[in-house]
C-alpha cells in the first residue's frame, strides 16, 4: 500500500492583503471622508498632532485559526480608521468595512462582520478614530 503524503499547505499574509484590498478599493472613491485616503499595516512614526496623516486606515490582524484540515483559516482584521473629526472617522470606517464584506480574491475568500464600527479618541494624538473587526476566511496555498 502506497503512503498518503499530504500537500504542504500555508497561509499568505491576510494583514498584508486586507490592507491592499482597502489600498485598491479607496482609491478614487467619490466620498469626500475618503480622499486621499492612506491604507497600511502599522502607524506612521512620523504620526503628531501636527502630521496627522488624515484619512488613515490601519488594517492588522489579531487572530487566526486554521481549520484542522488546512483548507481554510478564519483571521480576525481590526481596521481603525484616523479621520479629521468623528463623524468622517465613522463614514470612513463603514465605507471600509462595506469593501471588505463584498470582497472575494486569491487570499481572502469572504468577509464576514465582527464587530464596530465603535467610536473612540487616539490618547497620543487626541484624534478621533473608529475601529471595526471583520472576520475573514483565508485560502490555502499549496506549496508542494
Amino acid at each position: 500500500m502506497a503512503a498518503v503524503t499530504k500537500p504542504l499547505v500555508v497561509f499568505d499574509d491576510v494583514q498584508a492583503a486586507g490592507a491592499q484590498v482597502l489600498r485598491t478599493a479607496l482609491a478614487g472613491r467619490p466620498e469626500p471622508f475618503a480622499a486621499g485616503a492612506t491604507v497600511g499595516t502599522r502607524v506612521p512614526d512620523d504620526r503628531t498632532p501636527e502630521t496627522p496623516h488624515l484619512p488613515y486606515v490601519l488594517v492588522a490582524k489579531d487572530s487566526d485559526a486554521p481549520h484542522p484540515s488546512m483548507a481554510n483559516a478564519r483571521c480576525t482584521l481590526r481596521v481603525t480608521v484616523w479621520g479629521e473629526d468623528e463623524d468622517a472617522a465613522h463614514d470612513l470606517a463603514m465605507l471600509c468595512q462595506g469593501l471588505l464584506l463584498i470582497h472575494s480574491g486569491p487570499v481572502i475568500r469572504s468577509v464576514k462582520p465582527g464587530t464596530g464600527p465603535l467610536p473612540a479618541v487616539d490618547p497620543p494624538t487626541g484624534l478621533p478614530l473608529s475601529t471595526l473587526t471583520v472576520l475573514a476566511n483565508v485560502r490555502p496555498h499549496v506549496l508542494a
